[in-house]
């Protein structure tokens, strides 16, 4: 998964497009159109985002942080009403088969954008473990610190982020105001997140790190005259901006908090949700339906652990099993060092197996870093960051290295199959590597087919020499029960009225995870409605279809032209992937009676 949301997502409201040159035939009138529309729109995006544009590889604004004023907010629907007003007058008939992919999924991101601003979402910009407090410490890991200029950029958001935090202030007031805040529950820790960064003494914030060892290139002068900025700069700005969000929190929004945990008990919560079902499953069905699938996988799943258990020859039913997988210390690293070289054996092994299941690699590298001290209590046991958008960073894949009694060896395998290859690194590095189609296609997200992906990449491992050892598959299906638990969970505590504690419980009975993990990630869905339905719903899509492929194309089905298939458009809705699968299955059939 990828719970610190990078900046393109935490701008989801956002839209992410650029300029489509057409290859070969002579682009349609209807086609040129939607290209000048494209163009627009992303020259207004990187405009507004100077965050987005500095991940995508533009750099003009490398200095300012991004404006978050409700005007701000206000003016950006507009433009995207506006901008859906031309799509719709554009002949979508009249359009290349390539152009009406970009005029639907066009479509579809105006649409929720403007249902998100409808619903007034911007108002609560933080979850308990995303945010703008939480992303600013590692903001020099996502820019270029080069040169001298990326050195001065760096300083000048160290700069603005006291106009930054001032401006997410005033936000939340008004969700205050307006009743859009978060329960109170997603607030216990807050604090645990923000002091670590109000320090006396300058050189000792995490913001200063790129201070603390230069480009060799750097001159004496050089390094003595940017230390000081910076400083400056985190003494006057980014410390002050810290204390003034915890001060706020404490003294108005905690006391503001609402003590119903479901979205349901916000402003047209249940209408909110069943939008935000839609939104992240990219499909038209209801949280009752999500609900219903999710209890019938939990079942099934349940079935195949029952399996496993026999195989590792335990006495005893699930309940102990899992007991005995969470007390017994030999299922623990016993340092972090095991815990990092363990991962990183697997994904050396996988590496050596890609290209048994796939056609096409990435260029891009990546590698392995662990979750930073100061929110690793309250987030999960891994997340993915994607490559920058200019190439010049590698993806990486954070390790949670806190509590390393909740970080079982037994999950490693899949957890790190779905985190980096053949899972995330995989799919995002050769979506930013497509060529012909518009930067919102490379550099956006649909969350059910990144985590339906993840989520499928887990179970590949079964058909290249993983999980051989039974307890590691148990915790493979014990992630896939995981994935499946939250169809059942995040529809019971936002539309049904489920208590936080009724989540936890039902985890605890249906999966092997450790009960601190547990604990976060029932939190994660109480303050991030519906985006926990993507995995399973993404998953469950992209196995059908691939069963599809099989039956239909028997001795002629090849795994890795499948999986050439599913990547070589990005991430796209799921109703878009349905398409193409099955236009794959009638070429390939046709080909094959010729």
């Amino acid at each position: 998964m990828q719970p610190l949301r990078n900046h393109a997502q935490a701008l989801g409201l956002l839209l992410f497009f650029c300029t489509f040159t057409f290859h070969g035939a002579a682009a349609s009138e209807a086609d040129e159109q939607l290209e000048k529309l494209y163009d627009e729109a992303w020259e207004f995006n990187l405009n507004e985002s100077p965050e987005l544009a500095t991940s995508v590889g533009d750099h003009r604004a490398n200095n300012r942080l991004d404006s978050v004023r409700v005007k701000d907010y206000l003016r950006r629907d507009k433009r995207r009403r506006e901008f859906l007003q031309r799509l719709q007058a554009i002949d979508r008939q009249a359009l290349s088969d390539a152009q009406k992919i970009n005029y639907d999924m066009f479509s579809r991101k105006l649409r929720d954008a403007i249902s998100e601003a409808d619903f007034q979402g911007y108002l609560i910009p933080i979850t308990n473990r995303d945010g703008f407090h939480i992303s600013f410490p590692e903001l020099h890991r996502r820019i270029p610190m080069e040169s001298v200029q990326d050195y001065e950029n760096y300083i000048g958001r160290l700069r603005d982020f006291s106009r930054y935090t001032d401006e997410h202030i005033a936000l939340m007031r008004q969700g205050i105001e307006r009743g859009m805040v978060l329960p109170a529950v997603s607030l216990e820790n807050y604090r645990d997140v923000i002091t670590p960064h109000i320090v006396s003494d300058p050189t000792r914030s995490q913001n200063y790190t790129p201070f603390k060892k230069f480009p060799e290139s750097f001159d004496s002068d050089t390094r003595e005259r940017l230390s000081k900025e910076a400083q400056q700069a985190i003494s006057e700005s980014v410390v002050p901006g810290y204390q003034r969000f915890l001060d706020f929190l404490h003294d108005e929004y905690v006391p503001a908090a609402r003590g119903q945990i479901g979205a349901s008990a916000l402003p047209h919560g249940r209408e909110y949700y069943r939008y935000r079902v839609r939104h992240f499953t990219t499909l038209d069905i209801s949280p009752e339906e999500v609900h219903r699938i999710g209890l019938e996988e939990v079942a099934r799943i349940r079935g195949e652990m029952g399996q496993v258990i026999e195989q590792t020859g335990f006495e005893g039913d699930f309940a102990s099993f899992v007991q005995y997988l969470r007390s017994d210390p030999r299922f623990y690293p016993t340092s972090k060092e095991q815990l990092l070289e363990k991962t990183a054996a697997v994904l050396k092994k996988m590496d050596g197996e890609l290209p048994r299941l796939f056609k096409t690699l990435p260029r891009m590298p990546y590698g392995i870093r662990e979750v930073p001290a100061f929110i690793a209590p309250l987030t999960t046991a891994a997340y993915y960051m994607t490559p920058a958008g200019d190439g010049t960073r590698a993806g990486f894949y954070y390790i949670n290295t806190y509590n390393l009694k909740s970080r079982p060896l037994y999950q490693i395998e899949a957890l790190s199959l779905h985190e980096a290859v053949p899972g995330h690194h995989l799919q995002l590095a050769l979506q930013q590597e497509l060529e012909n189609v518009p930067p919102f296609r490379r550099f956006s997200g649909v969350t059910a087919f990144i985590e339906g992906w993840g989520l499928y990449s887990e179970r590949l491992g079964l058909e290249v020499g993983f999980y051989e050892d039974p307890y590691s598959n148990f915790g493979r299906l014990s992630y896939e029960a995981w994935r499946a638990c939250r169809l059942v969970v995040d529809t019971g505590i936002h539309y049904q009225g489920w208590t936080r504690q009724q989540a936890i419980d039902y985890m605890a009975e249906n999966t092997g995870l450790s009960l601190h993990n547990i604990t976060a990630e029932v939190d994660r869905y109480i303050s991030w409605p519906g985006q926990a339905l993507a995995y399973k719903m993404g998953e469950l899509k992209i196995r059908q279809l691939r069963a599809l492929a099989e039956k239909e194309l028997g001795t002629n089905f090849d795994i890795r032209e499948f999986h050439d298939v599913v990547l070589r458009n990005g991430a796209i809705p799921l109703d878009v992937l349905d398409a193409q699968v099955h236009a794959y299955i009638s070429n390939a059939g046709r080909a094959a009676t010729e």
